[in-house]
Protein backbone atom coordinates (compact mmCIF):
# COMPACT_ATOMS: atom_id res chain seq x y z
CA UNK A 1 0.00 0.00 0.00
CA UNK A 2 1.55 3.24 -0.60
CA UNK A 3 1.94 6.21 1.43
CA UNK A 4 -0.74 8.02 0.29
CA UNK A 5 -3.63 4.98 -0.05
CA UNK A 6 -7.10 6.02 -0.30
CA UNK A 7 -8.64 5.90 2.94
CA UNK A 8 -11.96 5.65 1.72
CA UNK A 9 -11.96 2.34 0.16
CA UNK A 10 -12.37 -0.54 2.31
CA UNK A 11 -10.20 -2.83 0.77
CA UNK A 12 -7.35 -0.96 1.42
CA UNK A 13 -5.08 -1.06 4.47
CA UNK A 14 -4.63 2.29 5.25
CA UNK A 15 -2.02 2.47 7.90
CA UNK A 16 1.10 -0.13 8.80
CA UNK A 17 0.45 -2.78 10.80
CA UNK A 18 -2.72 -5.35 10.72
CA UNK A 19 -6.34 -5.09 10.18
CA UNK A 20 -7.24 -5.12 13.71
CA UNK A 21 -4.80 -3.34 14.85
CA UNK A 22 -2.64 -5.33 17.77
CA UNK A 23 0.25 -6.26 15.48
CA UNK A 24 3.17 -4.79 13.96
CA UNK A 25 2.43 -5.83 10.51
CA UNK A 26 0.09 -8.17 8.38
CA UNK A 27 2.45 -11.03 8.63
CA UNK A 28 2.45 -10.83 12.55
CA UNK A 29 -1.70 -10.95 12.19
CA UNK A 30 -1.45 -13.77 10.06
CA UNK A 31 0.88 -15.43 12.29
CA UNK A 32 -1.45 -15.18 14.95
CA UNK A 33 -4.46 -16.11 13.02
CA UNK A 34 -2.62 -19.01 12.41
CA UNK A 35 -1.74 -20.43 15.75
CA UNK A 36 -5.66 -19.43 17.28
CA UNK A 37 -7.47 -22.35 18.20
CA UNK A 38 -10.00 -23.18 15.65
CA UNK A 39 -10.49 -22.16 12.00
CA UNK A 40 -13.59 -19.70 13.27
CA UNK A 41 -11.22 -16.82 14.58
CA UNK A 42 -12.46 -13.87 13.27
CA UNK A 43 -10.08 -12.11 10.88
CA UNK A 44 -10.12 -8.90 13.14
CA UNK A 45 -10.51 -10.37 16.55
CA UNK A 46 -7.06 -12.28 17.25
CA UNK A 47 -4.59 -12.80 19.78
CA UNK A 48 -0.79 -10.90 19.90
CA UNK A 49 2.24 -12.67 19.12
CA UNK A 50 3.93 -14.05 21.82
CA UNK A 51 6.20 -11.73 22.94
CA UNK A 52 8.94 -14.55 23.56
CA UNK A 53 8.21 -15.57 19.71
CA UNK A 54 8.31 -12.46 18.15
CA UNK A 55 11.88 -11.49 19.95
CA UNK A 56 13.14 -14.65 19.20
CA UNK A 57 11.86 -14.15 15.33
CA UNK A 58 13.79 -10.46 15.47
CA UNK A 59 17.26 -11.97 17.36
CA UNK A 60 17.95 -14.06 14.01
CA UNK A 61 18.15 -10.42 12.00
CA UNK A 62 15.20 -11.68 9.76
CA UNK A 63 11.64 -11.05 10.82
CA UNK A 64 8.95 -13.05 8.65
CA UNK A 65 6.87 -9.62 9.60
CA UNK A 66 9.26 -7.78 6.68
CA UNK A 67 9.77 -11.05 4.00
CA UNK A 68 7.87 -10.86 1.12
CA UNK A 69 9.31 -13.89 -0.28
CA UNK A 70 7.14 -16.97 -0.63
CA UNK A 71 9.94 -20.02 -0.82
CA UNK A 72 12.35 -17.89 1.85
CA UNK A 73 13.99 -20.95 3.62
CA UNK A 74 15.03 -18.39 6.70
CA UNK A 75 14.23 -20.90 9.09
CA UNK A 76 12.04 -18.16 11.17
CA UNK A 77 9.68 -17.69 7.91
CA UNK A 78 9.80 -21.61 7.46
CA UNK A 79 8.49 -22.15 10.90
CA UNK A 80 5.88 -19.70 10.41
CA UNK A 81 4.89 -21.11 6.74
CA UNK A 82 4.48 -24.71 8.44
CA UNK A 83 2.37 -23.53 11.09
CA UNK A 84 -0.11 -21.63 8.93
CA UNK A 85 -0.30 -24.72 6.72
CA UNK A 86 -1.07 -26.71 9.44
CA UNK A 87 -3.76 -24.97 11.00
CA UNK A 88 -4.77 -24.10 7.13
CA UNK A 89 -3.85 -20.62 6.40
CA UNK A 90 -1.16 -21.16 4.10
CA UNK A 91 -3.34 -19.50 1.24
CA UNK A 92 -4.27 -16.75 3.08
CA UNK A 93 -0.36 -16.06 3.77
CA UNK A 94 0.94 -16.64 0.56
CA UNK A 95 -1.63 -14.32 -0.28
CA UNK A 96 -0.96 -11.56 2.54
CA UNK A 97 3.01 -11.79 1.50
CA UNK A 98 1.82 -10.77 -2.10
CA UNK A 99 -0.48 -8.00 -0.67
CA UNK A 100 2.84 -7.01 1.17
CA UNK A 101 5.37 -6.91 -2.08
CA UNK A 102 2.50 -4.71 -3.55
CA UNK A 103 2.83 -2.40 -0.52
CA UNK A 104 6.34 -1.90 -0.88
CA UNK A 105 6.27 -1.64 -4.49
CA UNK A 106 3.52 1.21 -4.40
CA UNK A 107 5.72 3.96 -2.45
CA UNK A 108 3.44 6.54 -3.20
CA UNK A 109 0.17 6.69 -4.62
CA UNK A 110 -0.67 9.00 -5.62
CA UNK A 111 2.53 10.78 -7.00
CA UNK A 112 4.49 12.39 -4.25
CA UNK A 113 5.45 14.90 -6.56
CA UNK A 114 2.11 16.20 -6.44
CA UNK A 115 1.52 18.13 -3.92
CA UNK A 116 -1.76 19.29 -3.79
CA UNK A 117 -3.19 15.39 -3.99
CA UNK A 118 -0.71 14.13 -1.61
CA UNK A 119 -1.37 16.66 0.71
CA UNK A 120 -5.42 15.90 0.52
CA UNK A 121 -4.60 12.53 0.92
CA UNK A 122 -2.75 12.95 4.10
CA UNK A 123 -5.57 15.16 5.34
CA UNK A 124 -8.22 12.58 4.52
CA UNK A 125 -6.07 10.03 6.21
CA UNK A 126 -5.57 11.67 9.47
CA UNK A 127 -8.98 12.41 9.90
CA UNK A 128 -9.85 8.89 9.82
CA UNK A 129 -7.37 7.63 11.61
CA UNK A 130 -8.66 10.16 13.95
CA UNK A 131 -12.00 8.98 13.82
CA UNK A 132 -11.46 4.93 13.89
CA UNK A 133 -8.13 4.38 15.51
CA UNK A 134 -7.11 1.62 13.22
CA UNK A 135 -8.25 -0.56 10.01
CA UNK A 136 -11.01 -2.75 11.73
CA UNK A 137 -13.68 -0.14 12.41
CA UNK A 138 -12.42 2.09 9.45
CA UNK A 139 -12.95 -0.80 7.02
CA UNK A 140 -16.05 -2.39 9.24
CA UNK A 141 -17.55 1.40 8.59
CA UNK A 142 -17.36 1.95 5.36
CA UNK A 143 -18.27 -1.65 3.86
CA UNK A 144 -21.03 -0.84 5.71
CA UNK A 145 -22.35 2.59 4.09
CA UNK A 146 -20.20 2.71 1.37
CA UNK A 147 -17.51 5.52 0.72
CA UNK A 148 -19.62 8.22 -1.01
CA UNK A 149 -21.31 8.17 1.94
CA UNK A 150 -18.80 7.75 4.06
CA UNK A 151 -17.17 10.63 2.61
CA UNK A 152 -20.61 12.60 2.98
CA UNK A 153 -21.31 12.07 6.43
CA UNK A 154 -17.82 12.97 7.89
CA UNK A 155 -17.50 16.05 5.43
CA UNK A 156 -20.96 17.21 7.46
CA UNK A 157 -18.97 16.94 10.46
CA UNK A 158 -15.67 18.44 9.81
CA UNK A 159 -14.57 21.43 7.22
CA UNK A 160 -12.48 18.44 5.20
CA UNK A 161 -12.14 20.20 2.03
CA UNK A 162 -11.62 23.45 4.06
CA UNK A 163 -8.31 20.92 6.33
CA UNK A 164 -6.94 20.24 2.65
CA UNK A 165 -6.76 23.56 1.42
CA UNK A 166 -4.84 25.06 4.48
CA UNK A 167 -2.97 21.98 4.28
CA UNK A 168 -1.86 22.49 0.47
CA UNK A 169 -1.33 26.60 1.06
CA UNK A 170 1.14 25.49 4.28
CA UNK A 171 2.98 23.20 2.18
CA UNK A 172 3.39 25.36 -0.17
CA UNK A 173 5.05 27.72 1.96
CA UNK A 174 6.71 25.62 4.05
CA UNK A 175 4.71 25.53 6.61
CA UNK A 176 2.90 28.52 8.78
CA UNK A 177 5.06 32.00 8.98
CA UNK A 178 6.62 32.80 12.10
CA UNK A 179 5.74 36.76 11.56
CA UNK A 180 4.70 37.90 8.33
CA UNK A 181 5.59 41.75 9.03
CA UNK A 182 9.27 42.46 8.62
CA UNK A 183 11.66 45.62 7.99
CA UNK A 184 14.01 45.29 4.57
CA UNK A 185 16.94 47.73 4.98
CA UNK A 186 18.06 48.88 0.97
CA UNK A 187 20.41 51.81 -0.11
CA UNK A 188 19.19 53.50 -3.04
CA UNK A 189 20.95 52.01 -6.01
CA UNK A 190 19.92 50.02 -8.81
CA UNK A 191 21.91 47.07 -7.35
CA UNK A 192 19.08 46.69 -5.17
CA UNK A 193 16.73 46.54 -7.83
CA UNK A 194 15.46 42.98 -6.87
CA UNK A 195 15.09 43.36 -3.20
CA UNK A 196 13.14 46.64 -3.88
CA UNK A 197 11.20 45.62 -7.34
CA UNK A 198 9.44 43.17 -4.72
CA UNK A 199 7.46 45.53 -3.14
CA UNK A 200 5.54 47.43 -5.64
CA UNK A 201 5.24 44.60 -7.85
CA UNK A 202 3.98 42.30 -5.40
CA UNK A 203 6.58 39.32 -4.97
CA UNK A 204 6.51 39.92 -1.12
CA UNK A 205 2.88 39.62 -1.50
CA UNK A 206 2.53 36.45 -3.47
CA UNK A 207 4.39 34.30 -0.50
CA UNK A 208 2.19 35.60 2.54
CA UNK A 209 4.74 38.70 3.47
CA UNK A 210 4.09 42.69 4.79
CA UNK A 211 7.29 43.58 4.03
CA UNK A 212 8.34 47.24 4.78
CA UNK A 213 11.70 48.29 2.73
CA UNK A 214 13.63 51.12 4.26
CA UNK A 215 15.67 53.60 2.17
CA UNK A 216 19.17 53.85 4.11
CA UNK A 217 21.16 56.43 4.04
CA UNK A 218 24.57 53.85 3.64
CA UNK A 219 25.79 50.64 3.74
CA UNK A 220 27.56 51.17 7.71
CA UNK A 221 23.68 52.12 8.82
CA UNK A 222 22.51 49.36 7.45
CA UNK A 223 24.84 46.89 8.89
CA UNK A 224 24.34 48.79 12.02
CA UNK A 225 20.44 48.14 11.74
CA UNK A 226 21.03 45.09 10.89
CA UNK A 227 22.93 43.63 13.67
CA UNK A 228 20.93 45.72 15.89
CA UNK A 229 18.08 43.38 14.89
CA UNK A 230 15.64 46.63 13.38
CA UNK A 231 16.61 44.94 9.94
CA UNK A 232 15.11 41.27 9.63
CA UNK A 233 17.01 41.44 6.55
CA UNK A 234 18.62 43.55 4.03
CA UNK A 235 20.68 44.27 1.20
CA UNK A 236 24.07 44.27 1.50
CA UNK A 237 27.16 44.37 -0.45
CA UNK A 238 28.87 40.66 -1.34
CA UNK A 239 31.87 41.23 1.19
CA UNK A 240 29.72 42.28 4.12
CA UNK A 241 28.06 39.09 5.49
CA UNK A 242 31.87 37.64 5.11
CA UNK A 243 33.17 40.14 7.34
CA UNK A 244 30.72 40.55 9.66
CA UNK A 245 30.56 36.81 10.44
CA UNK A 246 34.93 37.16 10.61
CA UNK A 247 34.50 40.18 12.55
CA UNK A 248 36.16 42.45 10.22
CA UNK A 249 35.44 46.15 11.15
CA UNK A 250 32.27 44.99 13.30
CA UNK A 251 31.27 42.34 16.06
CA UNK A 252 31.79 39.37 14.59
CA UNK A 253 28.01 37.56 14.23
CA UNK A 254 27.07 34.54 11.83
CA UNK A 255 25.72 36.17 8.73
CA UNK A 256 24.30 34.59 6.05
CA UNK A 257 24.01 35.51 1.92
CA UNK A 258 21.46 33.20 0.29
CA UNK A 259 21.29 35.86 -2.65
CA UNK A 260 23.50 37.48 -5.12
CA UNK A 261 21.43 40.89 -6.33
CA UNK A 262 23.14 41.86 -9.26
CA UNK A 263 26.12 41.14 -11.37
CA UNK A 264 27.41 43.81 -13.21
CA UNK A 265 26.29 47.19 -12.42
CA UNK A 266 29.10 48.89 -11.66
CA UNK A 267 31.37 51.53 -13.34
CA UNK A 268 34.55 54.10 -12.49
CA UNK A 269 33.77 57.72 -13.12
CA UNK A 270 35.78 60.52 -13.36
CA UNK A 271 35.40 64.34 -13.67
CA UNK A 272 35.10 66.13 -16.76
CA UNK A 273 38.07 68.11 -15.78
CA UNK A 274 39.93 64.88 -16.55
CA UNK A 275 38.70 63.82 -19.60
CA UNK A 276 42.43 63.84 -20.71
CA UNK A 277 43.44 61.80 -18.35
CA UNK A 278 41.84 58.69 -19.21
CA UNK A 279 44.99 56.14 -18.67
CA UNK A 280 45.29 55.20 -14.79
CA UNK A 281 48.81 55.59 -14.79
CA UNK A 282 48.08 59.42 -15.01
CA UNK A 283 45.70 59.19 -11.75
CA UNK A 284 48.71 58.79 -9.18
CA UNK A 285 47.37 61.65 -6.36
CA UNK A 286 43.86 61.27 -7.39
CA UNK A 287 41.37 61.21 -4.94
CA UNK A 288 38.78 58.16 -5.22
CA UNK A 289 35.26 57.73 -3.53
CA UNK A 290 34.10 53.88 -2.74
CA UNK A 291 30.81 53.46 -0.98
CA UNK A 292 32.16 51.18 1.82
CA UNK A 293 35.39 49.75 2.98
CA UNK A 294 34.43 45.96 2.53
CA UNK A 295 32.85 46.38 -0.83
CA UNK A 296 33.56 45.22 -4.63
CA UNK A 297 33.90 48.78 -5.71
CA UNK A 298 37.05 49.09 -2.97
CA UNK A 299 38.20 45.48 -3.97
CA UNK A 300 37.84 46.18 -7.40
CA UNK A 301 38.88 49.51 -7.84
CA UNK A 302 42.02 48.39 -5.79
CA UNK A 303 43.17 45.61 -8.53
CA UNK A 304 42.34 47.52 -11.05
CA UNK A 305 44.55 50.56 -10.34
CA UNK A 306 47.49 47.82 -8.88
CA UNK A 307 47.06 46.14 -12.11
CA UNK A 308 48.11 49.44 -14.02
CA UNK A 309 51.27 49.95 -11.20
CA UNK A 310 49.58 52.10 -8.56
CA UNK A 311 49.47 51.05 -4.90
CA UNK A 312 46.06 51.92 -3.64
CA UNK A 313 47.21 53.06 -0.02
CA UNK A 314 50.27 55.17 -1.71
CA UNK A 315 49.54 56.14 -4.93
CA UNK A 316 46.06 57.68 -4.71
CA UNK A 317 43.76 58.11 -1.68
CA UNK A 318 40.40 55.75 -1.11
CA UNK A 319 37.69 57.13 0.85
CA UNK A 320 34.54 56.01 1.83
CA UNK A 321 31.23 57.76 0.66
CA UNK A 322 27.62 57.06 0.85
CA UNK A 323 26.48 56.47 -2.78
CA UNK A 324 23.70 59.28 -2.65
CA UNK A 325 26.87 61.94 -2.53
CA UNK A 326 28.89 61.03 -5.12
CA UNK A 327 28.02 63.15 -7.57
CA UNK A 328 27.41 66.27 -5.73
CA UNK A 329 31.46 65.35 -3.58
CA UNK A 330 32.34 64.87 -8.04
CA UNK A 331 30.33 67.99 -8.44
CA UNK A 332 32.26 70.03 -5.41
CA UNK A 333 35.67 68.77 -6.46
CA UNK A 334 35.77 66.85 -3.09
CA UNK A 335 36.94 63.77 -4.96
CA UNK A 336 38.40 63.48 -8.59
CA UNK A 337 36.75 60.27 -9.62
CA UNK A 338 34.30 57.05 -7.74
CA UNK A 339 33.90 53.81 -8.27
CA UNK A 340 30.09 53.50 -7.51
CA UNK A 341 26.85 51.70 -8.12
CA UNK A 342 24.23 52.83 -10.60
CA UNK A 343 22.54 55.08 -11.16
CA UNK A 344 25.37 57.35 -9.36
CA UNK A 345 27.26 56.99 -12.42
CA UNK A 346 24.79 57.71 -14.81
CA UNK A 347 23.47 60.43 -13.10
CA UNK A 348 27.32 62.18 -13.12
CA UNK A 349 26.77 62.15 -16.99
CA UNK A 350 23.27 63.43 -16.96
CA UNK A 351 24.02 66.33 -14.59
CA UNK A 352 27.51 66.90 -16.80
CA UNK A 353 29.83 67.21 -13.98
CA UNK A 354 31.51 63.48 -15.23
CA UNK A 355 32.00 60.71 -17.49
CA UNK A 356 32.40 57.17 -17.61
CA UNK A 357 35.73 56.15 -17.81
CA UNK A 358 35.29 52.13 -17.51
CA UNK A 359 32.18 49.70 -16.59
CA UNK A 360 33.33 47.46 -14.28
CA UNK A 361 32.09 44.58 -16.24
CA UNK A 362 35.02 45.06 -18.22
CA UNK A 363 37.40 44.57 -15.22
CA UNK A 364 35.57 41.24 -14.21
CA UNK A 365 32.23 39.66 -16.26
CA UNK A 366 29.58 38.86 -14.14
CA UNK A 367 31.19 39.60 -11.16
CA UNK A 368 29.21 40.23 -8.13
CA UNK A 369 28.23 42.95 -6.22
CA UNK A 370 25.38 43.07 -3.72
CA UNK A 371 23.12 40.30 -1.94
CA UNK A 372 20.45 39.77 0.18
CA UNK A 373 21.54 38.68 3.12
CA UNK A 374 20.44 37.64 6.81
CA UNK A 375 21.60 36.66 10.07
CA UNK A 376 21.69 33.34 11.04
CA UNK A 377 20.04 34.34 14.17
CA UNK A 378 16.92 35.04 11.76
CA UNK A 379 17.16 32.19 10.03
CA UNK A 380 17.11 30.20 13.21
CA UNK A 381 14.38 31.70 14.79
CA UNK A 382 12.36 32.54 11.77
CA UNK A 383 13.32 29.35 9.11
CA UNK A 384 9.34 29.40 6.88
CA UNK A 385 9.39 32.88 7.51
CA UNK A 386 13.25 33.61 5.51
CA UNK A 387 12.48 30.60 3.34
CA UNK A 388 9.15 32.75 2.15
CA UNK A 389 11.45 36.05 1.83
CA UNK A 390 14.08 33.77 0.11
CA UNK A 391 11.08 32.81 -2.47
CA UNK A 392 10.18 36.31 -3.10
CA UNK A 393 13.74 37.51 -3.50
CA UNK A 394 14.54 34.77 -5.70
CA UNK A 395 11.63 35.59 -7.70
CA UNK A 396 12.25 39.24 -8.08
CA UNK A 397 15.79 38.55 -9.44
CA UNK A 398 14.09 36.02 -11.93
CA UNK A 399 12.06 38.81 -13.01
CA UNK A 400 14.43 41.36 -13.26
CA UNK A 401 16.96 38.66 -15.35
CA UNK A 402 14.53 39.14 -18.14
CA UNK A 403 15.38 42.35 -20.25
CA UNK A 404 12.16 43.31 -21.93
CA UNK A 405 10.83 43.47 -18.29
CA UNK A 406 13.80 46.21 -17.38
CA UNK A 407 11.33 49.33 -18.79
CA UNK A 408 8.72 48.30 -16.46
CA UNK A 409 11.02 47.73 -13.44
CA UNK A 410 12.83 51.51 -14.06
CA UNK A 411 9.35 52.78 -13.79
CA UNK A 412 8.60 50.83 -10.54
CA UNK A 413 11.57 51.99 -8.58
CA UNK A 414 11.94 55.26 -10.07
CA UNK A 415 9.60 57.46 -7.37
CA UNK A 416 11.05 59.03 -4.31
CA UNK A 417 10.60 56.00 -1.40
CA UNK A 418 12.29 54.48 -3.56
CA UNK A 419 15.33 55.25 -5.87
CA UNK A 420 14.03 58.98 -6.30
CA UNK A 421 15.35 59.15 -9.83
CA UNK A 422 14.34 60.21 -13.24
CA UNK A 423 13.09 56.99 -15.40
CA UNK A 424 15.14 58.37 -18.45
CA UNK A 425 18.12 57.46 -16.26
CA UNK A 426 17.53 54.16 -14.48
CA UNK A 427 16.71 53.07 -17.92
CA UNK A 428 19.91 54.26 -19.59
CA UNK A 429 20.99 51.73 -16.86
CA UNK A 430 19.14 48.66 -16.69
CA UNK A 431 18.38 48.76 -20.31
CA UNK A 432 21.85 49.28 -21.49
CA UNK A 433 21.73 51.75 -23.62
CA UNK A 434 23.60 55.33 -22.29
CA UNK A 435 25.74 57.81 -22.85
CA UNK A 436 29.36 57.43 -21.61
CA UNK A 437 30.00 61.78 -20.89
CA UNK A 438 32.16 61.31 -23.97
CA UNK A 439 30.09 62.15 -26.68
CA UNK A 440 29.28 58.04 -27.61
CA UNK A 441 26.19 56.59 -26.73
CA UNK A 442 26.51 52.92 -26.16
CA UNK A 443 24.28 49.32 -26.13
CA UNK A 444 25.94 48.01 -23.57
CA UNK A 445 22.36 45.04 -22.47
CA UNK A 446 24.59 43.49 -19.79
CA UNK A 447 26.02 46.78 -18.46
CA UNK A 448 24.01 45.51 -14.74
CA UNK A 449 22.33 41.82 -14.47
CA UNK A 450 20.38 39.85 -12.07
CA UNK A 451 21.60 36.38 -11.26
CA UNK A 452 20.97 35.42 -7.84
CA UNK A 453 23.28 32.58 -7.04
CA UNK A 454 25.77 32.81 -4.55
CA UNK A 455 28.90 31.01 -5.91
CA UNK A 456 31.44 29.89 -3.03
CA UNK A 457 34.17 30.50 -5.32
CA UNK A 458 33.00 34.21 -5.34
CA UNK A 459 33.32 34.52 -1.80
CA UNK A 460 36.80 33.08 -1.76
CA UNK A 461 37.85 35.77 -4.54
CA UNK A 462 36.57 38.12 -1.81
CA UNK A 463 38.18 36.65 0.72
CA UNK A 464 41.97 36.63 -1.38
CA UNK A 465 40.92 40.58 -1.57
CA UNK A 466 40.74 41.20 2.26
CA UNK A 467 43.90 39.10 3.13
CA UNK A 468 45.55 40.79 0.08
CA UNK A 469 44.96 44.49 1.69
CA UNK A 470 45.06 43.85 5.25
CA UNK A 471 41.06 43.83 6.04
CA UNK A 472 41.93 40.25 7.86
CA UNK A 473 45.27 39.08 9.40
CA UNK A 474 46.60 35.48 9.67
CA UNK A 475 45.38 32.29 8.76
CA UNK A 476 42.20 32.26 6.83
CA UNK A 477 39.65 29.34 6.04
CA UNK A 478 38.59 30.03 2.96
CA UNK A 479 36.29 26.59 2.50
CA UNK A 480 34.72 27.27 5.69
CA UNK A 481 33.86 30.62 5.60
CA UNK A 482 32.69 30.75 2.16
CA UNK A 483 30.58 27.54 2.45
CA UNK A 484 29.49 28.84 5.88
CA UNK A 485 27.91 32.49 4.68
CA UNK A 486 27.42 31.76 1.19
CA UNK A 487 23.98 29.50 0.90
CA UNK A 488 25.11 28.15 -2.67
CA UNK A 489 24.08 24.72 -2.03
CA UNK A 490 20.69 25.51 -0.64
CA UNK A 491 20.14 27.94 -3.18
CA UNK A 492 20.74 25.57 -5.90
CA UNK A 493 18.15 23.33 -4.32
CA UNK A 494 15.36 25.83 -3.77
CA UNK A 495 16.13 27.47 -7.15
CA UNK A 496 16.01 23.91 -8.89
CA UNK A 497 12.12 23.76 -6.98
CA UNK A 498 10.79 26.91 -7.89
CA UNK A 499 11.66 25.90 -11.83
CA UNK A 500 12.65 29.70 -12.44
CA UNK A 501 12.29 30.69 -16.01
CA UNK A 502 15.13 33.52 -16.35
CA UNK A 503 18.13 33.19 -18.13
CA UNK A 504 20.00 32.40 -15.01
CA UNK A 505 16.86 30.50 -13.53
CA UNK A 506 18.39 26.62 -13.74
CA UNK A 507 21.08 26.51 -10.94
CA UNK A 508 24.58 25.38 -11.73
CA UNK A 509 25.84 22.03 -10.71
CA UNK A 510 28.91 23.20 -9.14
CA UNK A 511 29.47 25.95 -6.90
CA UNK A 512 33.20 26.55 -7.52
CA UNK A 513 34.64 28.11 -10.37
CA UNK A 514 37.78 29.68 -11.66
CA UNK A 515 37.54 33.34 -13.01
CA UNK A 516 39.94 35.42 -15.61
CA UNK A 517 40.42 38.77 -13.73
CA UNK A 518 42.65 41.35 -16.30
CA UNK A 519 44.33 38.46 -17.65
CA UNK A 520 44.66 36.74 -14.50
CA UNK A 521 43.65 33.87 -13.78
CA UNK A 522 41.89 32.97 -10.23
CA UNK A 523 41.67 29.34 -9.32
CA UNK A 524 39.50 29.51 -5.90
CA UNK A 525 41.21 25.89 -4.97
CA UNK A 526 44.83 27.75 -4.27
CA UNK A 527 43.74 31.03 -2.79
CA UNK A 528 46.91 31.68 -0.90
CA UNK A 529 48.67 31.09 -4.05
CA UNK A 530 46.62 33.55 -5.47
CA UNK A 531 47.55 36.20 -2.94
CA UNK A 532 51.26 35.66 -2.82
CA UNK A 533 51.37 36.26 -6.86
CA UNK A 534 50.44 39.93 -6.69
CA UNK A 535 53.52 42.31 -6.62
CA UNK A 536 51.49 45.06 -4.93
CA UNK A 537 49.58 43.79 -1.57
CA UNK A 538 50.09 44.52 2.15
CA UNK A 539 50.45 40.77 3.68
Amino acid sequence: MGAFANPFDPDKLLWNGCPCGQHRSIIEHNMAMAAAQGKDASRFQCEDVDAAEATSAEGTGHSPANCFDPSCQEAACVSMRQAAEANGQGDMVRAAQKHQQEMADLEAEPEASDLESTMSRAVESAVMKGMFGGDMHRRSFLKAVGAGTAYAAIASMFPLEEAKAMAVEMAMKGGPLEKSKLNVGFVPITCATPIIMAHPMGFYKKYGLDVSVIKTAGWAVSRDKSLSGEYDAAHMLTPMPLAISMGAGSTKVPWTMPAVENINGQAIVLSKKHMDKNDPKMWKGFKFAVPFEYSMHNFLLRYYVAEHGLDPDKDIQIRVLPPPEMVANLRADNVDGYLSPDPFNQRAVYDGVGFIHKLTKDIWEKHPCCAFAASQGFIDENPNTFMALWKSILDATDFASVKSNRKEISKAISPKNYLNQPVTVLEQVLVGTYADGLGNVKKVPDRIDFDPFPWHSMAVWILTQMKRWGYVKGDVDYKKVAEDVYLATDAQKLMSEMALTGPYGTPPKETYENYTIMGKTFDPAKPEDYVESFAIKRT
